[in-house]
């Protein structure tokens, strides 16, 4: 998409800190990081979310996210990674390219996971009930 900001960064016309390239993905240092050494994974080709996304690139992607974490995490010295997608605006999701977060992770760095909540007596079994019907 023209007007796509990481269709602009792949294009180069957006200068960014690329750590790595391939014929199918582009990767580099998320420009607002969560912490030093945020990097995004993003196709080459455009796709808007995880379901536009090509499902033949999931090995592919798998491998990248591999070897990115490991050296994300010995360049920026982490004790781990999160891996994560914002899919859709109320995911968080801001750029509509997909793409993937390494975000490097420290002991006592001060973020915290997800909250989690509780289910209702019968209510997993529902909810359970009503997500199976629509695989």
């Amino acid at each position: 998409m023209d007007d796509c900001v990481f269709c602009k960064i792949i294009k180069g016309e957006i200068p960014s800190t690329l750590l790595y390239e391939d014929n199918d993905f582009f990767v580099f240092l998320d420009i607002a990081p969560i912490q030093k050494g945020h990097t995004l994974i993003v196709p080459k080709k455009h796709s808007t979310d995880i379901f536009d996304f090509k499902s033949n690139l999931g090995d592919k992607l798998i491998s990248i996210i591999q070897k990115t974490g490991k050296a994300v995490m010995r360049g920026v010295n982490a004790d781990g990674f999160n891996f994560g997608l914002n899919n859709g605006v109320a995911a968080g999701q801001v750029i509509m390219h997909t793409h993937f977060h390494i975000v490097p992770r420290f002991d006592n760095d001060g973020l915290k996971s997800w909250p989690d909540k509780k289910y209702k007596e019968g209510e997993m079994e529902k909810v359970g009930k009503n997500i199976i019907k629509y695989l």
